[in-house]
């Protein structure tokens, strides 16, 4: 009997919840009918995407719409490794709106109505690694009369729960945490500054701290770089305009990115987005071989962007290898002809018989040369081996993107566009007048036809000469793995746009989406045997809540595969519908 009005009473209470949260999402703090929604936005044929907060403000009289994030055009999104750009928002915005609601009705309620809890295991990989002891010590030199560590910690278990300002961070996401945290908002952002002004000593920390846990193997080290936008359009000592990876105009910073033979994050430079990422391969690696003692090769793999003679030659005077991509486009005519010669390809199939791609390589020495810092030419030769890949599903979709900009380059010229209208399709018009009126156009036939005939191949440039083909062509495409990393900052993270001001809090909010992508990753690789993918365990850190009912915890978490997988892992009660605090004190105290 007495269980049965358990549950009855029970019921009661989360009815009365839902008509909280219904009652806040109407009215709460003077404003009214708060939501979030996805706005699309088509400029110069190109589709726009941003979430955008409504609301009716009481003061001005009338409904404001405010934007909550901006993430440039789908194209770009699809280019980052998600599929679908509208759904993948959709739920976000669903997300948000979820969210607030329940932010509103704890602004009307006595205590807060649900903890966040999916953050446990951050937290149990952070007390692994031992990094507290080391911050603490790092206080004591400072005349901070709050805690390092706490600030650290709770910005990277927000960044991983509910990524948004900081000003949001801190009265929107701290609170709900299970720990009950003592700093100010001025505190906050006062520790942010502390730990972007020592970003590289932190990124140093945790990396030698994993290390000495899980280990770290820089026999093969990946590198890529990519940039990051401001909403502000202003210029400063760490934001510069620049070649953007989404043709954005805003003021950019650049990331360097790092990653062991593991695919775990090691090495991080953050540099103003009007400098050359080149040069930032060698300074990393440099820095890491000192710091982990390394004394043996390793291998630097890279996409073509870091492909350089100067790369090449320091990566041979420092005892290094090298894995790059080459641009098939700017080999002298002699490697072209090699390239499309069918003698010496081997199919390389699937266990359907399916051709995933034909390879062949070569060995033999290639002249490079290169201005070194006192503007003197630096000529040498270098036996390498060289792989060439063709790729038919890669040829396809080339062909089909090409196309497009051809069609489009037809339509503009037919129309007498305006020089600055053509966009990526100006590569295949010549034009013929000098200023911004409709300028004289002639279709590029040749630079079509000679694209269009090197689609699907991609080149490959080793100084490991015993490395076979195959491995050559696997270690490569571990790449993949950065360019995650990458779009985890990206989406999962909302690492852009960045509405920080200074350098140090600039520098310290991208440590914050570094360390938040690292500890992932750990736990991913090191922790869940690889099982999962980084979007699952994203989802369940932002799905595992509790709602409070009095001295127990009910749990809105879904049911999923994940989660049942965990909790046989964890051997916690991770799929209870209730939970007692013993048990919630239980998971948010859990060691691994």
């Amino acid at each position: 009997m007495n269980s049965i009005l358990f549950l009855f009473f029970t019921g009661l209470t989360i009815i009365f919840y839902v008509i909280i949260n219904m009652v806040s999402m109407v009215s709460a703090l003077g404003y009214s009918f708060m939501a979030y929604f996805l706005k699309k936005c088509s400029k110069n044929g190109k589709c726009y995407l941003s979430i955008v907060n409504s609301f009716y403000d009481g003061e001005r009289g009338h409904t404001v719409h405010e934007t909550y994030a901006s993430y440039g055009t789908g194209s770009s999104l699809i280019a980052e490794g998600i599929s679908d750009p509208v759904k993948y928002l959709e739920d976000k915005v669903a997300q948000l709106n979820f969210e607030k609601n329940q932010l509103k009705a704890a602004e009307i309620s006595d205590t807060a109505p649900f903890k966040y809890a999916g953050h446990f295991l951050i937290k149990a990989v952070l007390d692994k690694l031992e990094i507290k002891p080391i911050i603490d010590v790092y206080k004591m030199t400072t005349n901070y009369q709050f805690d390092l560590y706490d600030v650290l910690t709770s910005l990277i278990y927000s960044r991983c729960l509910k990524p948004c300002s900081k000003y949001k961070t801190y009265f929107e996401v701290i609170p709900y945490l299970e720990k009950k945290y003592s700093f100010s908002y001025d505190q906050l952002l006062e520790g942010l500054s502390y730990f972007g002004d020592n970003y590289e000593r932190i990124v140093e920390i945790f990396t030698k701290q994993i290390k000495e846990i899980y280990g770290v193997d820089m026999n093969t080290a990946y590198f890529d770089c990519t940039n990051f936008y401001f909403e502000i359009d202003r210029e400063d000592d760490v934001r510069r305009k620049g070649p953007s990876k989404e043709n954005r105009k805003e003021p950019l910073l650049a990331m360097g990115l790092l990653l062991d033979a593991n695919q775990i994050p090691v090495g991080l430079k953050l540099f103003p987005g009007n400098e050359s990422e080149k040069p930032k391969i060698r300074e990393i690696i440099n820095e890491l071989k000192i710091q982990n003692d390394v004394k043996g090769k390793i291998i630097q793999v890279a996409d073509k962007g870091l492909n350089c003679a100067r790369n090449i030659y320091e990566a041979r005077v420092n005892g290094d290898g090298y894995l790059f991509s080459k641009s098939c486009k700017t080999l002298p005519e002699v490697e072209k002809k090699w390239i499309f010669l069918n003698n010496d390809y081997v199919d390389v199939k699937d266990s359907n018989g399916t051709v995933l791609y034909r390879v062949k390589e070569c060995i033999d020495e290639f002249p490079y040369s290169f201005e070194d810092d006192n503007g003197k030419k630096v000529t040498y030769k270098v036996k390498e081996k060289r792989v060439v890949t063709y790729n038919p599903v890669l040829a396809k979709k080339q062909l089909f993107e090409i196309q497009k900009l051809e069609n489009k380059a037809h339509e503009l010229c037919l129309s007498k566009a305006k020089k600055e209208e053509y966009g990526e399709c100006s590569k295949y018009v010549d034009f013929k007048g000098k200023d911004g009126s409709k300028a004289r156009t002639e279709i590029n036939q040749k630079k079509i036809d000679e694209d269009k005939k090197l689609c699907g191949f991609n080149l490959l440039v080793t100084s490991e000469l015993s490395m076979k083909k195959e491995e050559i062509y696997k270690t490569y495409h571990n790449l993949w793995r950065i360019e995650e990393s990458f779009r985890i900052m990206k989406s999962e993270l909302d690492a852009r746009p960045a509405f920080v001001k200074t350098k140090e809090t600039i520098h310290g909010h991208f440590l914050i989406c570094y360390l938040s992508t690292v500890l992932a990753r750990v736990l991913q690789i090191y922790e869940l045997r690889n099982e999962d993918s980084m979007q699952e365990i994203f989802n369940f850190f932002r799905e595992f809540k509790l709602v409070e009912v009095g001295n127990k915890y009910i749990n809105m978490a879904t049911k999923k595969e994940f989660i049942v997988k965990l909790k046989e892992q964890t051997k916690l009660p991770l799929t209870n519908a209730i939970l007692s605090k013993n048990q919630y004190k239980k998971i948010m105290d859990y060691k691994i």
